[in-house]
């Protein structure tokens, strides 16, 4: 059974960790179709395929989204909160990886529907393994194809 390439949207303000994570994506060698934006607000525009992102052959519709929770403009609570709040929304797992281990705030990502929760390692072997881990999984992982909100 042939299957289709997955679409990561990763959601990530600092671009020493844009690099690191491009970086990890190459050596995992996924086949993963990795899209990154850099803040809260791009994430929504990606999400709800508005402005730069209406033409879903470039900026195809997710089938995760890893995102930080601290960016500028909006944070990762309030993406969350957003597409938990659309029925679209429910369908497609976010992952969050950050540097936060507060309890507070993996308390908070997981009441706001966050599907797991992931420090990010302090090494490079480290990011590598938990990016391979997040893509064992879901990618195994049944679930429906969504259509997202039409702008």
């Amino acid at each position: 059974m042939q299957h289709q390439q997955l679409t990561f949207l990763i959601v990530e303000d600092n671009p020493d960790e844009v690099i690191l994570l491009q970086r990890a994506f190459q050596r995992a060698d996924l086949g993963v179709a990795a899209q990154f934006v850099e803040n809260g607000e791009e994430a929504i525009d990606y999400l709800s395929g508005q402005d730069c992102y209406t033409d879903r052959d470039t900026y195809p519709e997710p089938d995760l989204v890893i995102m930080d929770l601290k960016m500028p403009r909006k944070g990762g609570f309030e993406v969350l909160e957003w597409f938990r709040n659309i029925q679209e929304g429910a369908l497609i797992p976010i992952v969050i990886l950050t540097s936060s281990e507060r309890e507070a705030d993996i308390q908070r990502a997981y009441s706001l529907g966050a599907n797991s929760y992931f420090i990010k390692p302090a090494h490079f072997d480290g990011l590598l393994s938990v990016l391979q881990a997040i893509y064992q999984y879901w990618s195994l992982s049944q679930r429906p194809r969504s259509l997202l909100v039409s702008p």
